[in-house]
């Protein structure tokens, strides 16, 4: 899990960009170790977010935008949406881990093969969106830093109130 983003090589953008995503997903990773799926799926705070509900529904989201971006998306039901905030029948932290791990070199493959980071395509047709209006792939890629380090954040919080661990304390067993 990365701790640190170190300077991109020369020149590589889209390097920088998909490190700067990494270093996000290990904020939400680093909240998760050590808890059982139980406590992993615990939501103690005001909200109904728990920390392995936030790893489904950050990979869901990265799949989901670079479907879009590939204009593969397929619709989500609003029971599918729900459904992404928690574990299903046969799933587990080390599952939603390791689809998390499948999206992440999906969304990596996506950028080091695309032709140009200046290439678009048009946003959803969704009431918090501008009507027709195109993106960049450079824009697609800060997007999910964006949307990542927000999640990351709501992890720090929720497990601070599972068992009063903090990022730092976190950061010392990710290195056992």
């Amino acid at each position: 899990m990365v701790m640190h983003v170190n300077p991109e090589a020369r020149g590589d953008e889209r390097g920088a960009l998909l490190a700067f995503i990494e270093e996000q997903r290990g904020g939400i990773r680093r909240a998760l170790l050590g808890l059982t799926d139980e406590q992993a799926s615990s939501k103690p705070t005001a909200s109904d977010l728990s920390l392995v509900g936030l790893a489904k529904h950050v990979a869901h989201v990265e799949k989901g935008w670079i479907e879009l971006a590939r204009r593969t998306a397929a619709e989500r039901s609003p029971e599918e949406y729900v459904d992404g905030f928690r574990l299903l029948e046969g799933e587990s932290v080390k599952s939603v881990l390791a689809h998390w791990d499948e999206v992440a070199a999906d969304t990596e493959e996506f950028f080091r093969a695309a032709p140009s980071l200046d290439d678009t395509f048009p946003l959803p047709d969704e009431p918090w969106f501008p009507d027709g209006q195109e993106v960049s792939l450079r824009w697609l890629a800060l997007h999910l830093i964006r949307e990542t380090a927000r999640h990351a954040g709501h992890a720090d919080i929720i497990r601070e109130n599972l068992d009063g661990k903090t990022a730092f304390e976190l950061v010392a067993l990710s290195f056992r």
